[in-house]
């Protein structure tokens, strides 16, 4: 049981969506302005930083995810463990094409993106089925030809997650999340949002190899502030609430390489503005370990969203890759 709680619990929730924004934009100097809708969207939907699973080698005893996650793996146990380790530091960096810089309905732009981002988590043990969380993450995007759109993304949260082993090993997960989108080279932000993440999932495991997962989200602000103090830019409140389903598969082709598929879909409510959006977005990973610390990663999102004011409808893809580095103790 200590197996499968810690294979569940090893990759710290960061929300599959969270609060987002606006889409306004307009030229600013030679580039693109950045936006908090914009922001938000695309760190959302970006390739993730970190692999949804990674293993941690058969002397460890079991498939440890990364934490980080965006895309929702389901891990494999491959042997017991009775050690626990609630420390994880991790870095990664992906690196992606972009068809759609800006995610706007029309006159798309392309650019490459790199997105290093480092976290740290602990995940203390309370009971055999309660375990605690608190992280602390930071990521940046820098733009090769639109760089007005570079930002940071900063990330504090808290929680809690629970294993319900009778109920087909449900897994019940609150959190809160502090999110802080910050100007291109510097820490001023741009953003800033308080919210309350719920989340329920539940596995079917197919053999050792395979897990189908199926989850629900709800991502609740309570509070966020906005700066509006870029030109030519008449935002409305950017706070909203996201509920989301999610369907999950992953498979282990070798005790190296694993790959991971997560179909999302999002419905969207805004505050303010009357504006409800509907977003379909399917995250595809392949993955190699080269030892317990590092894995290599072939990343891609594909992403589409409908909103009831159709200048809000976007479709953007994102190719490319991941180097990730996990220490755990």
């Amino acid at each position: 049981m200590v197996d499968f709680v810690r294979s569940r619990l090893d990759r710290p929730f960061s929300g599959l969506v969270a609060t987002l924004c606006v889409v306004c934009f307009t030229f600013a100097n030679e580039g693109w302005a950045q936006t908090a809708n914009q922001a938000q969207l695309t760190r959302e939907q970006a390739p993730s930083a970190f692999p949804s699973t990674v293993p941690s080698g058969p002397e460890a005893g079991n498939v440890a995810a990364a934490p980080g996650d965006a895309d929702l793996g389901e891990q494999q146990i491959l042997k017991r463990t009775e050690e626990y380790q609630p420390f994880t530091i991790s870095a990664g960096v992906p690196f992606y094409w972009t068809s759609n810089v800006a995610l706007t309905r029309s006159g798309e732009q392309s650019d490459f993106v790199v997105a290093p981002s480092a976290a740290a988590f602990y995940e203390p043990r309370i009971t055999n089925t309660l375990y605690g969380l608190v992280d602390v993450r930071e990521q940046l995007f820098y733009y090769d030809q639109f760089d007005n759109f570079n930002f940071g993304s900063f990330d504090f949260e808290v929680g809690l997650r629970y294993l319900v082993p009778q109920w087909h090993n449900l897994l019940l997960r609150i959190e809160y999340d502090y999110n802080r989108l910050t100007e291109k080279n510097s820490f001023a932000a741009f953003f800033q949002n308080h919210a309350i993440i719920l989340d329920a999932e539940i596995p079917f495991r197919f053999g050792r190899a395979q897990t189908l997962t199926l989850g629900a989200d709800a991502n609740i602000s309570m509070a966020a502030t906005e700066s509006h103090q870029a030109p030519n830019i008449n935002a409305i409140s950017a706070q909203r609430t996201d509920y989301a389903v999610y369907l999950g598969y992953s498979a282990f082709l070798t005790r190296s390489f694993f790959v991971n598929a997560v179909g999302t879909l999002v419905v969207r409510q805004y505050y303010e503005g009357g504006r409800d959006d509907i977003s379909e977005i399917l995250a595809l990973t392949a993955n190699y370990r080269v030892n317990k610390y590092l894995t290599l990663s072939a990343v891609s999102t594909l992403a589409a969203s409908q909103s009831n004011q159709s200048v809000f409808d976007y479709q953007v893809a994102n190719l490319g890759g991941a180097v990730a580095l996990q220490v755990k103790f």
